[in-house]
């Protein structure tokens, strides 16, 4: 029997592959096989969450085996309460973003293989503790979601797709530097082993110059994929061109690559340069919910407001990292989390209205509520739960993420109050939109369409109970995330 982790990782592939061979005279027959494949691999991925002991602050169903010896490279995985959250949020998108391309007609056995492939880069980025495994990883997941952009994305779809690709593969460039850089250290080189690394980090061995330039490489390379301002103007256009499942995907696990490569290699391995840049990282968290929020407010195109709603509340986690306080650290993985699923809703349901008006455009969209009253319902609940209110998983991960900033001792708190404006701003623009597209009369785009069907009910549900679980009974994430939040910042000496 398969270690489990490596099952969770590698599962999507062999899917992949079996869904890129089928028979072109069953174009209905990859999306059976590539729903059957990404459930099984939820499956495991909940078995994998129900088996994690949520106290232990330490690493478990560790996988360890010499790969390149010659080289110290090892193939070696393991979750703690940080990443197991993240794979399972991981497994239930990539099922949910299969369902909802139930229709795609154009190629279809690539376009699912894509999506499996997709599958095999984010979990094994979570799961990777040896850096040139994580960086085979976090490379991997450029090309299918090239591909997914490039052939079934929108009208400027090559653009978009060449333009994300040439970002993040800049920011690897840099990554690679400064995982370069750890390995020929002579004090604590040598080694790719990631939890080594952190352990020397901790201990001092590393001085504290060389740790700002390393930080430096690594934010480039992870900054732009959260990202952060002025790096982020890649993602607007790969989310307004890609297919629904792709922007799904994109803002519910990539963006999240981002801002997991902090925590786990910036914060523990580079602990004095992350103090040292603590302000800094803060600053352009502010300056990214404040601009996120403000030109999401200026769209007229309904996918590109949800775009640029999450340059904002990727903000949040930047600033909750910055803190370096159990309660920002705490908060930036619980908005990580509650992102993922919000907004991964809030994308379907754009797609849903699309496919039934043939239009993203704000002024020719409203009355959806009188029209689908169903569809109208849950578009309000998401814009609800996007824009911070109580009691919706919104709510936990910012309202923590400004107190650790608060009590932060790294920066002024002019940072944390320009950014509480942030959510001013969020509730002002996602009540403009449902102003707008939910109330009112049908608009002639809306009228006659009909409601949302049981397969597109089946995506949506599962995220509303989680919505609502996470912004009602906050230790249901937290009891994972802390001990793990609290172990990292034990090793920094904060």
């Amino acid at each position: 029997m398969l270690p489990l982790l490596t099952t969770i990782v590698f599962l999507p592939l062999v899917g992949a592959a079996v869904t890129a061979f089928l028979p072109k005279t069953r174009p209905d027959l990859p999306k059976k096989v590539a729903l059957g494949f990404a459930l099984a691999d939820l499956v495991a991925a909940v078995v994998m969450l129900a088996r994690f002991t949520p106290g232990a602050a330490g690493f478990q169903f560790t996988e360890r085996a010499n790969w390149v010896p010659e080289a110290g490279i090892q193939y070696f995985m393991a979750v703690d309460g940080i990443s197991v959250v993240l794979v399972a949020l991981s497994a239930l998108l990539t099922v949910l973003a299969i369902v909802a391309s139930w229709n795609i007609g154009e190629k279809p056995a690539f376009y699912f293989s894509m999506i499996l492939l997709l599958a095999v880069g984010m979990n094994g980025v979570f799961c990777a503790l040896d850096f040139v495994l994580f960086y085979v990883f976090w490379e991997l997941v450029l090309v299918p979601m090239y591909f997914l952009i490039a052939m079934w994305g929108g009208p400027r779809r090559e653009y978009a797709a060449i333009k994300f690709f040439l970002y993040t593969l800049f920011g690897s460039v840099f990554m690679l530097v400064g995982i370069l850089a750890l390995y020929l250290h002579p004090e604590a080189g040598g080694t790719f082993d990631m939890i080594a690394l952190a352990k020397a980090g901790a201990s001092g061995v590393i001085a504290p110059g060389f740790q700002w330039w390393v930080f430096a490489a690594f934010f480039l390379g992870f900054a732009v994929k959260v990202p952060v301002w002025p790096l982020h103007t890649w993602l607007p256009d790969a989310h307004v061109e890609a297919p629904t499942a792709g922007s799904v995907l994109l803002a519910g696990i990539l963006l999240k690559m981002g801002t997991y490569g902090f925590l786990r290699v910036s914060l523990p391995m580079l602990p004095d340069a992350a103090e040292t840049w603590a302000w800094f990282l803060a600053l352009l968290a502010a300056i990214s919910i404040i601009y996120g929020a403000a030109v999401a407010f200026a769209q007229t195109d309904l996918k590109k407001l949800v775009a640029y709603s999450s340059v904002s509340h990727m903000g949040f986690v930047m600033l909750g990292l910055a803190s370096l306080t159990p309660e920002g650290v705490n908060g930036a993985v619980v908005v990580m989390v509650a992102h993922g699923l919000i907004t991964g809703m809030m994308f379907l349901m754009v797609g849903m209205v699309y496919e039934r008006t043939h239009t993203r455009m704000i002024a020719d969209i409203s009355g959806v509520s009188k029209a689908m009253p169903v569809a109208g319902g849950l578009l309000a609940f998401a814009s609800f739960a996007s824009l911070g209110l109580p009691g919706l998983a919104g709510f936990p991960g910012e309202f923590l993420s400004l107190l650790g900033a608060w009590k932060s001792d790294a920066f002024s708190d002019y940072y944390v109050i320009a950014s509480a404006l942030g959510v001013l701003l969020a509730a002002a623009y996602m009540l403009w939109m449902v102003q707008r597209v939910v109330l009112g009369e049908p608009s002639a785009a809306v009228s006659g369409n009909p409601d949302l069907s049981a397969r597109e009910l089946s995506t949506l549900v599962p995220l509303v109970a989680l919505i609502v679980v996470v912004g009602v009974y906050w230790s249901s994430l937290l009891q994972y995330v802390d001990p793990a939040v609290t172990a990292i910042l034990a090793g920094m000496g904060v």
